[in-house]
């Protein structure tokens, strides 16, 4: 079921995300987010835009975001996807980005996503639900200054 998040989902989508922050290899996040940094981000802060929940029977596989951020063009927004490791490469992220595409019509022209390049499945399921690249930054580091790039990907809204 693809829903959008409720204030009441904030601890399981912040224990999803830290699960797949000390999981390793597929986010830029590197700390762990409390309930209040995770809200703020993600949910109900001055840069949330939306944030849709899959779940099943009560348990949260997945959420997807979107996000506006001053380094992004006029008219673009940020989304950010994070399924859980069961879950993967079953359709959850193509099925929230349904329902975030439509929560984006009329608030951009344009979502971005960038992702780490060494994330070859978020490469790929950017790239299958229609992102095209258009930017690349061989230089992006982690804290332990482990070179990993990261790829810049737009939809462009129709």
């Amino acid at each position: 079921m693809i829903r959008p998040a409720w204030p009441t989902d904030v601890p399981a989508m912040t224990a999803l995300l830290n699960e797949i922050i000390a999981a390793g290899g597929t986010t830029a996040h590197q700390e762990p987010f409390s309930e209040d940094d995770f809200r703020d981000e993600y949910f109900d802060g001055p840069n949330a835009v939306c944030c849709h929940l899959a779940e099943v029977e009560g348990r949260v596989l997945g959420f997807q975001a979107l996000g506006a951020y001053p380094l992004l063009p006029e008219g673009w927004l940020d989304i950010g996807t994070f399924v859980s490791a069961s879950a993967r490469g079953v359709g959850v992220g193509a099925a929230l980005f349904s329902a975030t595409k439509g929560a984006a019509q009329g608030k951009c022209r344009v979502i971005n996503a960038t992702i780490r390049a060494d994330n070859g499945l978020g490469l790929a399921f950017y790239s299958r639900i229609g992102f095209e690249d258009y930017a690349n930054d061989l230089d992006f580091a982690l804290k332990d200054g482990r070179k990993v790039g990261r790829v810049s990907k737009r939809y462009t809204l129709v």
